[in-house]
């Protein structure tokens, strides 16, 4: 029985961490009081007066202490609302990632598996590149996380002024490693960087760049603008 997460897993999952806790603030800022309701062959959402068209990426068992993948889920295998889930199971497998590829996951054997399975909903959130996930009961002790795959989403972009912040907070979510923090951030808006010793470095629109240093322990040490002539 696992009682930790692969290295495979933990660095795809901090490659998400700095643009997923933005992005999934941004999705609860967005989404209104209410109660929810989900049609799943129509692959729509409905939270108050706002209706969304949405994936099942997964459901967690309170009870089992147990993770089931939607593209795993006997009653919905091979149905649209499944898709981006199956992207996930596709990518695990090309990756070399069990943790996404496989259909059920026990996670009875973490210090707190329901934060193990929050764990596993936000790589798989970042993983489809959605723009966030919900996560709402479902009743019998069951979590259901949906992925929002719907344009009235708000999606966030880089913002040179609170980047610092961004990527410090990002890197404090899971801790194992800031490198993938800092060159997944920069991969999800698809700016250049490159490594220069402790230094990554990256060229953002309008010609100016950033440097993220870090220390000797591979921490952030600081993050700095750098304004091109």
């Amino acid at each position: 029985m696992a009682s930790e997460f692969s290295e495979a897993f933990l660095l795809e999952a901090e490659r998400h961490a700095a643009w997923g806790a933005v992005q999934l603030e941004a999705l609860t800022a967005f989404l209104p009081e209410g109660p929810w309701t989900a049609d799943l062959p129509s692959c729509l959402y409905q939270q108050g007066e706002l209706q969304l068209r949405v994936a099942v990426l997964g459901t967690y068992d309170m009870d089992e202490q147990s993770w089931m993948w939607g593209w795993a889920n006997p009653g919905l295998q091979g149905t649209e609302v499944v898709a981006l889930s199956a992207a996930v199971e596709r990518y695990g497998r090309a990756q070399g990632i069990a943790e996404l590829s496989e259909g059920v996951l026990q996670l009875s054997g973490f210090d707190d598996p329901r934060r193990a399975a929050e764990m596993l909903a936000f790589t798989g959130m970042g993983v489809a590149e959605a723009p966030g996930y919900i996560g709402v009961p479902a009743g019998g002790g069951t979590q259901v996380y949906f992925l929002p795959d719907d344009a009235q989403v708000p999606r966030v972009g880089l913002d040179p002024v609170t980047l610092p912040r961004t990527l410090l907070t990002g890197a404090g979510l899971i801790g194992y490693s800031a490198r993938h923090v800092v060159g997944g951030y920069f991969d999800h808006h698809g700016v250049p960087r490159r490594v220069e010793g402790d230094r990554i470095v990256a060229d953002l629109p309008g010609g100016n760049a950033v440097e993220v240093d870090f220390d000797a322990a591979g921490r952030i040490a600081g993050v700095r603008g750098k304004v091109s002539p």
